[in-house]
Parts: structure tokens; sequence; C-alpha cells
């Protein structure tokens, strides 16, 4: 006769599920909050009493997409956000195979400069980068925009790489070149299929981080016209007051495309991961 084994339950094991609940609540919140504001009729966000019951509306996120050149800057931050991403992961794949694979003079230095470029705070060279536009007639550019966000993800994108590669074994590699593979097909059909993890969880942090970028758009590019979705979430705060319902409809839009883009990602991530533990 089975007998069922009731789980015991302790304080120390309520009094953890109970922290993760009110951490969950304090990170949850928020985004609650601006998702609700964004439905809300505009007399009932600025109540005095909190309003959790109330008619939605979609008012606020017609205003937010009705702003002139709406388009233009999706656009705009599609062709800059993916254009960075897609450049870093072509040369970091082939600069972190180098710096994981092969033995030269300086490889330890190069490895340095990239943790200290990753380390370093972009802001700081936004001033630089003003300056040597302006001289080069390239403000307003969004292929300049681009090459720009390219660099910033390029060195944390080369630093995750770089450990992924290493962490496959040598001996596969070794092996493909024994049943006949050169050392570019070994790496093409052996390495590559084994690094789906690595390139989304890299392509993540990349578009997160092009994505969300304000301080270089700010001062590069001043033509609305090649401006971005940052910039048009600062259009609803004028002199005479802020439009808080658009403001929140706009920014939960502004947050959408990096959610789509986290779900599909981790997914295949997932599945990269199997394919390669039963892929001979």
């Amino acid at each position: 006769m089975k007998y069922r084994t009731r789980k015991r339950i302790t304080v120390g094991g309520v009094v953890k599920n109970l922290s993760a609940l009110v951490i969950a609540v304090v990170f949850v919140f928020p985004v609650y909050w601006m998702l609700s504001s964004s439905l809300k009729p505009q007399h009932e966000i600025m109540t005095k009493d909190p309003v959790f019951l109330f008619s939605p509306t979609l008012e606020n996120y017609t205003t937010a997409t009705g702003v002139d050149l709406f388009w233009t800057y999706v656009a705009n931050s599609l062709v800059v956000t993916l254009g960075a991403v897609l450049l870093a992961l072509l040369v970091a794949l082939l600069a972190s195979f180098a710096l994981a694979r092969m033995r030269f003079r300086g490889r330890k230095g190069i490895v340095l400069v990239v943790m200290m470029a990753q380390m370093a705070p972009w802001e700081v060279m936004v001033i630089a980068m003003y300056m040597i536009s302006r001289e080069n007639d390239m403000l307003n550019s969004i292929p300049v925009l681009t090459l720009i966000y390219f660099v910033m993800v390029l060195p944390f994108t080369i630093w995750t790489l770089r450990g992924f590669i290493a962490a496959v074994p040598v001996e596969l590699e070794e092996a493909a070149q024994i049943d006949g593979c050169t050392r570019g097909q070994a790496f093409r059909k052996v390495i590559f299929p084994l690094l789906a993890p690595g390139l989304m969880s890299t392509s993540i942090f990349g578009f997160i981080t092009a994505w969300n970028e304000f301080a270089m758009i700010l001062m590069l590019n001043k033509d609305k016209e090649s401006q971005t979705l940052t910039l048009w979430l600062t259009q609803f705060q004028t002199a005479f007051g802020s439009d808080w319902g658009a403001t929140m409809a706009a920014s939960t839009l502004f947050a959408l495309p990096v959610l789509i883009v986290f779900l599909f990602l981790q997914r295949k991530a997932v599945g990269g991961m199997t394919a390669g533990a039963v892929k001979g």
C-alpha cells in the first residue's frame, strides 16, 4: 500500500515564498500601472485617489500614434537597432572565435581592451562623437547612428560569444577536421550550431541596448526625420504640462518590440540548446 508523503511546511519556506511574492509585486506593479494608465480616460489619471476600476479607452493610443512622423520614427528605430545588432553579431562571431581558439601575441591585451570598453560608460563619448560628426558633416545621419550603436554593442557581444565558443570542446572541432572538414567547415558545421543560445542572448542584450539608447540620438540627430522612438516619447511633455495618458500609451508601445524579441529569441535559444544536445 502506497502512502503519499506530505510536503513539510516550514517557517523558512513560508518566509521565502512571501519574500518572492513581495519582490514580484514590486517589479510587476509599475508595468501594471503603466498599462492601466494608458487605458484610462484623462480625467481618471490625475485623480487624487488611485482608480483601479475604470472603463478602458484607446484614446491615449490614438493620441500617441497620431504624432507627426510616427511611422518614420518606427522605421528609423528598427533600421538602426537591427542594423547595429546584425553587424555586431557578424564581427563579434569572427573576433570571439579568434580570441577563444587562436594563440597569438597580444591576445590577452585585446581581451583586456574589450573588457574595459564594455565597462566604460558610453555617455562620456557623447561630446566627442558630436564634435567628430559635426566636423565631418555626419549629423542627422541614420547610417552614422547605426555605426555608433554597433560600436556600443560590440564589446559585450565579443565578450559573451568568446565564453560560449570557449565552452565548446575543442575535440569536436578536431574530430570534424579528422573527418575531412577544413577549419572553416568545422566552425560552420560543428561550432556554429552549438552557439545558438549565445547568439540569442547577445542579440537580446544588443537589441535592448540600441533600442533604449537616448543620449546619442538626442545630441546627433536634431532633424525630426532622422530621429527614433526614444525622442518620440518626449513629445508629450510641454511647458504647459504633461499628457500622462499619451506618455503611458507611448511607453507601452515602446516596450512591446523588446518584449516580443525577448519571447521569440528565448524560445529559439532553448531550441538551440536541445538541438545541439541530440545532433551528432
